[in-house]
């Protein structure tokens, strides 16, 4: 069964709530497969005292990892995994149903399309997606780095109630509790411009690599799978798993290469109220002390976890999204 042409689709409030199911989903399962390492990585990045020991160096992971085990069991490594999970399919939803709305904007026809508006495409959707989401993703870090002995249910409210009740970090005209739950988020709009823009620009270049370079090793049968039409009205080409795998993985280790220096200062300040520090934290000054006490190798602690972590994590999300879209019979 034949869909109707992307252009015809723009409007259509159906293909919207489709891309949000498929794009949650698509978060939610490929987050739940990395969900260790993501404690772990939050734990380096953080500079968390009791786990500076392993980090730098890709041992130190699985060490960090089998020490909170044996402290906290399976549920240690999991801790914060609930609130992944709350933030995860909505941010991950708007992701992607963002990105198949902006390039329906911005390339209306298929002649418009081109690397530039590909990359301006995923960084709008992830700007989107961070702004909607965000109060979310500071608690789920802070859950993360907090390495206390408590039941869960408790240690939400109590991370709830000490974010709110922080010295505000905005200026004294704007003193508003509310806005803690909002501490580093324009670090994460800077940083998510890169990181998004490259991740979804680099998963069309090399998809489109796939199917125009490559046809009989990287394509599925034109007669195998579900019939779907693209926006030039043809039947779509989908790539074969492991391709997909192959191209999403990719993907996601470029994004989080060009951003991860971002991304480690936007983390020192999401924990500085945890961490006893000053209300008034600056990006100018977590990036002098981290250059001042690790050189440049500061702004890359957790590289290594984060490439084992985010190269898996987007070749799932990027083939678990394609498969619902072609289960979902859409383009």
């Amino acid at each position: 069964m034949a869909i109707t042409p992307r252009d015809k689709r723009k409007k259509d409030p159906q293909y919207a709530l489709k891309t949000l199911l498929a794009g949650g989903v698509a978060g939610c399962m490929a987050k739940s497969a990395v969900a260790p390492l993501d404690r772990v990585k939050i734990l380096f990045q953080a500079n968390q005292p009791h786990f500076q020991k392993y980090s730098g160096s890709v041992l130190g992971v699985f060490r960090a990892s089998r020490e909170i085990f044996s402290s906290r069991g399976l549920l240690g490594l999991f801790q914060g995994h609930s609130m992944t999970l709350l933030r995860i399919f909505p941010s991950s939803a708007i992701k992607f149903m963002s990105v198949e709305q902006y390039r329906m904007i911005l390339m209306p026809d298929p002649s418009m399309k081109s690397h530039g508006r590909e990359f301006v495409a995923g960084a709008l959707a992830g700007l989107t997606s961070a702004v909607s989401t965000y109060p979310l993703d500071l608690v789920r870090v802070r859950l993360a780095y907090d390495t206390s002995v408590v039941s869960s249910g408790s240690r939400l409210w109590s991370t709830l109630r000490h974010i709110h009740s922080e010295p505000s970090y905005q200026k004294r005209w704007l003193k508003l509790p509310i806005l803690n739950f909002y501490r580093g988020c324009g670090m994460t709009l800077l940083g998510m411009v890169p990181y998004a823009g490259s991740t979804f620009w680099t998963y069309s270049v090399l998809t489109g690599l796939c199917r125009n370079a490559y046809p009989e090793l990287t394509t599925v049968p034109p007669d195998v799978g579900p019939q779907v039409t693209n926006r030039e009205g043809n039947p779509k080409v989908f790539l074969k798993w492991w391709a997909e795998l192959v191209c999403g993985g990719l993907a996601g280790a470029m994004g989080q290469t060009v951003s991860y220096p971002i991304e480690v200062v936007r983390r020192r300040i999401q924990v500085a109220g945890a961490m006893g520090h000053s209300a008034y934290t600056t990006p100018g000054r977590i990036i002098k002390e981290i250059y001042a006490t690790k050189g440049i190798r500061g702004f890359f602690v957790g590289l290594s976890i984060g490439y084992i972590k985010v190269t898996p994590m987007f070749a799932i999300a990027f083939f678990v999204y394609e498969e619902m879209k072609q289960f979902l019979r859409i383009d």
